[in-house]
C-alpha cells in the first residue's frame, strides 16, 4: 500500500472509531430517565445520571442549579418544561465536573450562568464553547433574588475541589450541597483539582451550622436528604478518615490498609461511584504526612 492510501485508511479507521464512540456515549444516555421530585414549596430535584439539578419556579421564571450531561440537556428540558414551559433565566453550577456541567452550552445560550470564578477557569482550561462559560463569577458568595426569596451561593474551599459552591435557598430552607453530600455512600475527593480530605470536612460542618432539622437538602448524588442524613454523611467521613489516617501514622501502607479495610458498618458506603479501597486510597493521599 502507498504512503496515499495508508494515510487515507488511516483517516478512514479514525472517523470509525470516533463514530464508534460517539454511539457508545448515545447507547450510555439511551434510557436516562428524569425523575422529578417534590422537594418543598417550588423547589424540586431533578434525578438522571449525573448530579441531581435543583429547580426553582415561580413568577420570575425558572431558575436550575447544575445541568448534568451534554445528551441529556433535551430529556431535561422536557422535564422543566412541566414546571414551567420557558427556558430557564439562571443556571447555577455548584462545580465545574462534567456530570454537573456537561448541558452548559445547551442552556448557556439562554440562561445566564453563575458559579466560582474557579469554575471558569477550569472550564476554560478545558476549552469549553463560549456559552458552556458562566458570565458572572464571584469569590466568597453572591445571593440572586428570584422567585420571591435570596438565592445564595457560597463558596465552599478545598473540599470536593476548589471550585465548589453550596446553594442555600433561604426562605424555602433548602439547600443544595453539590458533591458535598454523596448521600448513602462514599464522596469522591478530586485531589488532582484541588480538593481535600480536610477541606471536605470543614465544609460539612460549616454547612451543619447553617441549617436546621426542617431544612430539605438535595444531596449531589443520591435521594433528597435532611440535615439528620448530612450529618450521617459526616460522621461517615470523619469516622473513616481518621481510621485511615490512624493505620497511615502507625505505619500501615495503603496496600495494606485496603487489605485490612473498614469495619463491616460501612460496606453499605462503598457501594456507591467511590468504593472502600479507592477511600481509602483518597485519604492516604491527602493526608501526606
Amino acid at each position: 500500500m502507498n504512503i496515499k492510501k495508508l494515510a487515507t485508511t488511516c483517516l478512514l479507521l479514525s472517523g470509525i472509531s470516533a463514530a464508534a464512540t460517539v454511539l457508545a456515549q448515545d447507547d450510555r444516555f439511551a434510557n436516562v430517565t428524569i425523575e422529578t421530585v417534590p422537594v418543598t414549596g417550588n423547589i424540586s430535584m431533578l434525578i438522571g445520571s449525573g448530579g441531581n439539578i435543583g429547580v426553582s419556579t415561580g413568577e420570575d421564571g425558572l431558575l436550575i442549579i447544575d445541568d448534568q450531561y451534554a445528551p441529556l440537556a433535551a430529556k431535561i428540558r422536557a422535564a422543566l418544561s412541566q414546571l414551567n414551559p420557558d427556558a430557564p433565566k439562571f443556571l447555577l453550577n455548584t462545580h465545574f465536573h462534567g456530570d454537573h456541567t456537561g448541558g452548559n452550552a445547551d442552556f448557556g445560550v439562554a440562561s445566564i450562568i453563575i458559579a466560582h470564578e474557579n469554575v471558569r477557569g477550569r472550564l476554560v482550561a478545558e476549552d469549553s464553547p463560549s456559552p458552556a462559560l458562566p458570565v458572572i463569577t464571584f469569590d466568597d458568595d453572591v445571593t440572586v433574588h428570584f422567585n420571591g426569596e435570596n438565592i445564595t451561593l457560597i463558596h465552599m474551599p478545598r473540599g470536593h475541589t476548589d471550585t465548589d459552591s453550596v446553594v442555600m435557598f433561604e426562605d424555602s430552607n433548602v439547600v443544595h450541597m453539590g458533591d458535598h453530600f454523596f448521600n448513602g455512600s462514599f464522596p469522591f475527593v478530586d485531589l488532582a483539582n484541588g480538593g481535600t480530605v480536610q477541606g471536605y470536612l470543614s465544609n460539612l460542618e460549616k454547612a451543619l451550622s447553617w441549617i436546621d432539622d426542617d431544612t430539605s437538602v438535595i444531596p449531589g448524588h443520591g435521594p433528597l436528604g435532611s440535615k439528620a442524613d448530612l450529618l450521617a454523611f459526616y460522621n461517615v467521613v470523619k469516622d473513616t478518615s481518621t481510621t485511615i489516617r490512624v493505620m497511615k501514622s502507625q505505619g500501615v501502607s495503603a496496600e495494606e490498609a485496603v487489605t485490612e479495610g473498614l469495619s463491616d458498618e460501612y460496606e453499605s458506603w462503598g457501594q456507591g461511584f467511590i468504593n472502600e479501597q479507592r477511600w481509602i486510597e483518597t485519604v492516604f493521599a491527602s493526608y501526606p504526612r
